[in-house]
């Protein structure tokens, strides 16, 4: 079971594989590698092209939780929305993986970075940046800012990003994305977009750590659920979400 889904209305675990190179787009290549994933995946049926000529297999996004996967031009990217499991949306992330470097190419010379990124997502009819600052808070150096008459917050997305190894390429961020402009606060008039909470361990190759791929995923993945049962989950998701169901 998922620990995690409980605490926001979306969750999602996605892995980028960032390249140096451009990845390879010839039809032969592209189809053999999401053929070969339908067959690990086979509610992965829906492929098509975006504008930008970023190719995307993916599920049924109609369903609660579905997969994805893209190959961006220097990206390779695997997503699972609302998985059942933790272990369901890494055995996906580690096929693609497993398969890229052949399939696909894909060296560990020309590797500039692995993400694994844990996403929250949270619906809030309401000022956004407001909600985040009283959840979290602005620090007693800017609090006296909230004294200003008619003063409103109307941008706050803090983040923050922390070196987790002497060398600085083992790194983890946490960044928060809020989407209420001016003119909604002004009149009042909120859409139904989400607060989201991104939490990404990163892990920078350089002259390169001496693992795999897949060994260096199953070390993030460590790394970062370490990470959210110890302060993002009980001092910003949770926090957020009983400010949310306060209003």
């Amino acid at each position: 079971m998922n620990p995690y889904i409980c605490d926001a209305d979306e969750f999602y675990v996605n892995v980028n594989l960032n390249t140096e190179m451009e990845l390879p787009n010839n039809r032969d290549t592209v189809l053999h590698f999401f053929e070969q994933m339908k067959k690990g995946f086979p509610e992965l049926r829906n492929f098509y092209t975006r504008e930008n000529g970023d190719l995307v297999l993916e599920g049924d996004k109609d369903q609660e939780s579905y997969r994805w996967l893209a190959i961006e031009p220097r990206r390779l990217c695997s997503g699972q929305m609302n998985p059942p499991s933790l272990e369901d949306a890494f055995r996906q992330h580690e096929m693609v993986l497993d398969l890229a470097p052949h399939l696909l190419t894909i060296s560990l010379l020309d590797c500039e970075a692995l993400d694994v990124m844990f996403g929250f997502d949270f619906n809030y009819d309401g000022n956004h940046d407001e909600v985040v600052a009283v959840a979290l808070g602005v620090g007693t150096g800017m609090e006296g800012l909230f004294e200003l008459p008619q003063a409103q917050v109307i941008n706050y997305e803090p983040s923050l990003t922390l070196a987790l190894n002497e060398s600085c390429q083992l790194q983890c961020r946490l960044a928060i994305e809020t989407r209420t402009n001016a003119y909604q606060v002004r009149t009042r008039e909120f859409g139904d977009d989400q607060i989201s909470v991104y939490f990404t361990v990163r892990q920078y190759w350089g002259s390169g750590p001496d693992q795999s791929f897949l060994e260096s995923l199953r070390r993030q993945r460590e790394v970062g659920e370490e990470l959210l049962l110890q302060a993002v989950i009980p001092r910003i998701v949770r926090p957020l979400a009983q400010v949310i169901a306060s209003r």
